[in-house]
């Protein structure tokens, strides 16, 4: 989840004494006066902020970069501050920037620096939550998955080889965000700490070490600070450093006076608000009481407190970003729609909270925010009759022979699928048994359909019926979203992670096939019907790109690409019944869509609607 603040900072220092917390910098505000050398000064003193020793609030939404489609950026950046807010808090996922050791990304979609460039221009602020652990429902918590192809190696701890990457990776990212820091005449404010460590563990000396990696890498001269949930502030804080709370809707009043207890003269700032919630599949669609959050969020805001709105936009975790939970029995994955119910939805509509939030600091702080930028157009294309479709049996790249189940990581694999294959002897119906199976995974003996296995309903042995000769047993297995919190995320690897036995026995020959679903390209369709697992194709012409959804109701399980960018995953289980298209991945002409489908019959059938298509609703009270 996210965390909170925001100051208009860079601090030389930070003092920690009987009187509370006092930092102070010399500072120009960007956009805030254009006249050289005039400085301004940023204390905490107290349970308040000051801007030039005067009151200031922070008023804080969080979105972020990666779930945005990079062409809106400025569009919610302008609904943010129309909603009246003056900062944006985002993660950094260290995932997507190094998606193999010492191989950086920062570009397109994942160009951090201009997301912060372009929410000063709108006027906001930034508060910068890097981790490197970033929970946030997203695959593995944020963490590159390489990092599990060593398996002593040990997460969220003092590991040498665990901090080795974490320096190398800050290092990297402090290049893209120094010049943006607050003193460059940048946006950014403050840097979080971790992120509610204290849920993880009470390791004082390993946010210690983390801390002075930050400073070394020049980013300790943003106001560095830590956020928690109430049970856990103690445990997940640095004494010589701010810290905040985060929690849901309800729970404002306890929160408070849990951080005060803890902090008597600190600040007193929701790192999280908890303006909404997530959904996992096979679960209801949550929606939160609006009229309960709005009322709560005046109350904090009239006391004074500083409040981040997590989330302000939730957005898509695109392609196969989302996450998952689980206590070490459970697993929950979570959709690729993270709408979050939040104050803008995932097409970037402001819902009523938006406007009962925009009334609250209207008439709290009695200014009135600028007004809302134009809606972006939605639209609904009608496709191409002529489905083309390409069986999976028939495109499969070169396997690799081993004598020993590898995962994903040992593949060099994040994302995707894996088929696992041995042969079977003839003779009786058998029992196969998948030990640790992560996640799921559809059974097949010469390529007939026989079962199913889910991590998700704890299903992991079938019965093979009997063979009156040799054949072919093939277990493809789908990532469905690695843990995102909890010590789980320690030995999170996707695949067949532990042993696969059939009565027992575990066969001694595999060969195993690495399908990552990043290159379509080499895919050959075809016109004639496919069954099994297969990719299905069709075309549409667009003469005016806009936002649309693919209706995914006619769907099994799977994943939709539009213009071979991956959209997300769809499962006929629910809540989620529609995948976000945004126009601007949309081209003037012909447009391609395509899907992978695990269960096919023969045919797909393609639509697109308006409107985002959710199962059934239940209130959620955080």
């Amino acid at each position: 989840m996210t965390r909170f603040l925001f100051f208009s900072i860079l601090l030389a220092g930070l003092v920690s004494s009987n009187r509370g917390y006092t930092q102070t910098a010399g500072i120009r505000l960007p956009g805030a006066d254009s006249r050289p050398n005039i400085s301004h000064t940023f204390t905490a003193s107290g349970t308040q902020f000051l801007l030039d020793g005067k009151p200031y609030q922070i008023l804080a939404g969080e979105m972020h970069y990666t779930r945005i489609p990079r062409a809106y950026w400025r569009h919610r950046f302008q609904l943010a501050r129309a909603m009246g807010l003056n900062t944006i808090t985002t993660y950094v996922f260290w995932d997507v920037h190094e998606p193999q050791p010492g191989k950086y990304d920062f570009s397109g979609q994942n160009d951090i620096a201009e997301y912060i460039r372009e929410a000063q221009q709108e006027g906001l602020h930034v508060i910068l939550r890097p981790g490197p652990y970033v929970c946030g429902e997203w695959d593995l918590g944020g963490y590159p998955s390489w990092l599990l192809k060593d398996r002593s190696l040990v997460l969220r701890s003092n590991d040498p080889a665990y901090t080795s990457a974490v320096r190398n990776w800050l290092e990297r990212l402090s290049q893209e965000i120094r010049p943006l820091m607050l003193h460059n005449g940048g946006p950014i404010l403050a840097i979080q700490l971790e992120n509610e460590y204290g849920s993880f563990g009470d390791d004082r000396a390993y946010l210690e070490g983390l801390k002075q990696v930050l400073i070394n890498n020049g980013l300790g001269d943003a106001l560095l600070y830590t956020s928690n949930p109430p049970a856990d502030i103690l445990k997940g804080s640095v004494p010589e450093l701010p810290t905040v709370v985060n929690f849901g809707a309800g729970d404002a009043q306890k929160a408070f006076a849990a951080l005060k207890a803890a902090r008597p003269e600190g600040p007193q700032m929701s790192g999280e608000y908890w303006a909404g919630w997530f959904d996992h599949w096979g679960a209801r669609h949550y929606q939160s009481d609006t009229a309960a959050e709005v009322a709560e969020y005046r109350a904090m805001i009239s006391k004074g407190h500083s409040v981040n709105l997590y989330m302000f936009d939730g957005g898509t975790s695109f392609g196969w970003m989302n996450g998952a939970n689980s206590n070490g029995s459970n697993y929950e994955p979570d959709t690729t729609s993270y709408d979050y119910d939040a104050p803008v939805d995932e097409r970037g509509v402001p819902r009523a909270k938006f406007f009962g939030f925009r009334q609250d600091i209207m008439e709290v702080t009695g200014v009135t925010p600028p007004p809302l930028p134009p809606p972006l157009p939605v639209g609904k294309f009608s496709l191409s009759g002529n489905v083309q479709s390409a069986s999976l049996w028939r495109n499969l790249p070169m396997p690799i022979e081993t004598k020993t189940l590898l995962t994903f990581e040992d593949l060099g694999q994040n994302y995707g699928y894996v088929l696992y294959r041995t042969g079977i002897d003839r003779g009786p119906a058998r029992s196969l048994n998948l030990k640790g199976l992560h996640d799921y995974a559809q059974v097949y003996v010469d390529q007939r359909y026989i079962g199913t296995l889910d991590r998700r309903t704890g299903t992991t042995s079938l019965d093979l019926p009997a063979l009156s000769q040799a054949a072919t047993l093939d277990i493809l297995v789908e990532n469905s979203g690695r843990v995102n919190f909890s010590k789980v995320i320690r030995s999170e690897r996707a695949g067949l992670t532990d042993t696969v036995t059939l009565d027992g026995q575990a066969p001694s020959h595999w060969e195993i096939f690495s399908l990552p679903m990043d290159r379509l390209s080499g895919l050959r369709f075809e016109t004639k019907p496919c069954s099994g697992p297969c990719f299905y194709q069709a075309t549409f012409n667009v003469r005016h790109p806009t936002d649309t959804f693919l209706d995914t109701r006619t769907f099994r399980k799977g994943e939709a690409f539009v213009n071979a960018r991956p959209l997300g995953r769809f499962w006929s289980i629910g809540p989620q019944f529609s995948l976000y298209t945004p126009g601007s991945w949309l081209s003037t002409g012909r447009n391609t869509l395509t899907i992978f489908e695990l269960q096919g019959d023969g045919y797909a059938k393609f639509s697109t609607v308006r409107i985002s298509i959710f199962g059934q609703t239940t209130t959620h009270r955080n």
